[in-house]
């Protein structure tokens, strides 16, 4: 049974689409978009996050190219909340949250900042007038702030005045990093956006994850070693859980593959290492993180050991397995990958889907029932907008990018 590539299946995404933006455009506030809960109405008690915000941009600047009325006007939304309440006009750079009564969190962060610069270059895509501005500016702060020359890698926070830096280096805002990275290049077509991804890819990946039977580290020191017990008393961390992230390693294979076919896209022979590592990430998130326990979904983590620690279903992870599934089916052609794809949508329809409420439940426990211990409410629609589009476009370029161009099911019969 085939479903990848078939206007039949490409139909349901396309349903499926609608309805997540739809319920997203109640994300917007005065200040950017805010915090969803499980009902479909903002938290206000939660104030405006700059990565929800600016991932909000990203998924509406993609809208705004499919043609979805009403979404060029929330890529404005964002745009003016960028320029406005959650910049730093004295400083530079981002807030990383703020109410209607001003700033709460003024702390400069390199995960929140690499969506600024994702949303902004996604934005370029629509032809807004102040889009190209945005990711100039973004460009800057990234440049003089969260790229470092030195290190050849990317920090990972600042304090509000860019005056001290955090002794942490982060694979989760590196591997952002990239996903903003190979949108940039798409739209400025600077080939150093490329090798830098290319070098994040291969100090996380190539050098330390293939070591570690790809179990993805993602805590290192100032000197990119990797902290083994970091955050040991606080597993279910939202942004830095201890041990591996199943979730970010199969995530990584999908951006490996991109990666990989931007630069074949130029004519260039890529690292091989970067389709044999996509391999073995993709099957070590299986191996240790799908249905551990007997009860099917991805556990949110795992021991250095492989064993579950936190066992909570946590939605993005099953979202970008199905994009990398297909990924991984584009270049290799192998059946094992859609079977896997088509695994997971059942799963998904099954448990996340929430169509009493809008959206998909964000977390389920080990009997996948809705539960709440790492994540509360449906934040933003982010990553279900990639299991959604991404499997009806070519790997290059990248999203906004390929949808401007009119390559939407392109290939599809």
């Amino acid at each position: 049974m085939k479903w990848f590539n078939t206007l039949r299946h490409n139909r349901w995404l396309e349903q499926e689409t609608d309805r997540i933006l739809d319920f997203g455009k109640n994300a917007a506030v005065p200040t950017g978009f805010g915090w969803l809960g499980n009902n479909g109405q903002v938290r206000s008690d939660m104030g405006t996050h700059l990565w929800i915000t600016a991932r909000m941009l990203h998924v509406y600047a993609v809208a705004a190219n499919m043609g979805r009325p009403g979404a060029y006007t929330l890529v404005e939304h964002g745009i003016n909340a960028l320029n406005g309440p959650l910049r730093d006009k004295q400083h530079g750079g981002w807030y990383a949250c703020v109410n209607d009564e001003g700033v709460i969190d003024a702390s400069k962060q390199g995960y929140q900042h690499f969506f600024v610069l994702l949303g902004a270059a996604s934005a370029v895509t629509t032809g807004h007038p102040q889009a190209r501005k945005l990711l100039d500016d973004a460009i800057e702060v990234i440049e003089r702030y969260f790229w470092s020359e030195q290190e050849q890698m990317c920090l990972e926070s600042w304090d509000e005045a860019f005056s001290k830096t955090e002794d942490y280096r982060g694979g989760n805002a590196n591997m952002h990093a990239v996903e903003a990275f190979l949108i940039v290049y798409d739209v400025t077509h600077d080939r150093k956006w490329l090798d830098r991804a290319l070098r994040i890819a291969s100090v996380i990946i190539h050098d330390v994850a293939r070591k570690g039977e790809y179990r993805v580290n993602e805590h290192f020191d100032t000197d990119w070693n990797p902290i083994r017990d970091y955050n040991i008393d606080n597993p279910a961390h939202r942004f830095r859980a201890y041990g591996g992230t199943p979730g970010h390693w199969i995530e990584w294979g999908r951006l490996m593959l991109h990666l990989r076919a931007a630069l074949e896209a130029r004519f260039e022979t890529p690292p091989e290492w970067l389709l044999e590592d996509a391999k073995g990430l993709f099957h070590a998130t299986i191996r240790d993180a799908w249905a551990p326990d007997g009860a099917d979904g991805f556990v949110y983590s795992v021991g250095w050991d492989g064993k579950p620690i936190v066992r909570e279903r946590v939605r993005w992870p099953i979202v970008e397995a199905m994009g990398t599934a297909y990924a991984l089916y584009t270049v290799t052609g192998e059946a094992q990958y859609e079977a896997w794809y088509q695994k997971w949508w059942d799963y998904c329809i099954k448990y996340l889907m929430d169509y009493e409420n809008g959206s998909w439940w964000q977390e389920l426990d080990t009997n996948n029932e809705v539960t709440t211990k790492v994540w509360d409410g449906k934040q933003d629609i982010y990553h279900l907008l990639h299991c959604l589009v991404i499997p009806r476009l070519p790997l290059a370029p990248g999203l906004a990018p390929a949808v401007a161009a009119g390559l939407l099911d392109s290939q599809a019969k």
